[in-house]
């Protein structure tokens, strides 16, 4: 299964950043590719991709506050986003490990190109809250 991991370090206490990943109605301010969230109930949500407004993406969402962990699951896809904030020198780690199963491994390289502009994004969006 591929595999990456990416991270940025963020200008923000944790508990600013953690609002913008535990409430999929925020996603869209700052994940690349999304247009928009609907559905949102306490075991996931749907996703519209950009450019695709007709295509449905149900996603699981598993937070733990404790630990500020955030997993994203496509019910769809099987790509799995897991989300990891730590505290570091008055701001904020942020980490992500993306699994991409092998039959969406053509994916690779898009998934990690916008997992980097995603994370350039959640620094700046969580930095000017």
């Amino acid at each position: 299964m591929p595999r990456f991991d990416d991270a940025v370090a963020v200008d923000a206490p944790p508990e600013e950043v953690w609002k913008l990943l535990y409430d999929p109605t925020r996603f869209p301010e700052w994940w690349t590719g999304l247009e928009r969230v609907e559905d949102v109930s306490q075991d996931g949500f749907t996703l519209y991709p950009e450019g695709y407004p007709d295509f449905p993406m149900p996603q699981k969402l598993e937070t733990r506050r404790a630990g500020r962990h955030a997993v994203v699951s496509c019910l769809v896809s099987n790509l799995r986003f897991e989300w990891l904030l730590e505290e570091q020198d008055g701001g904020t780690r942020v980490s992500v490990q993306v699994d991409i199963p092998e039959e969406e491994a053509q994916r690779l390289d898009d998934q990690r190109a916008a997992i980097s502009r995603s994370l350039a994004n959640l620094a700046r969006v969580a930095s000017t809250a």
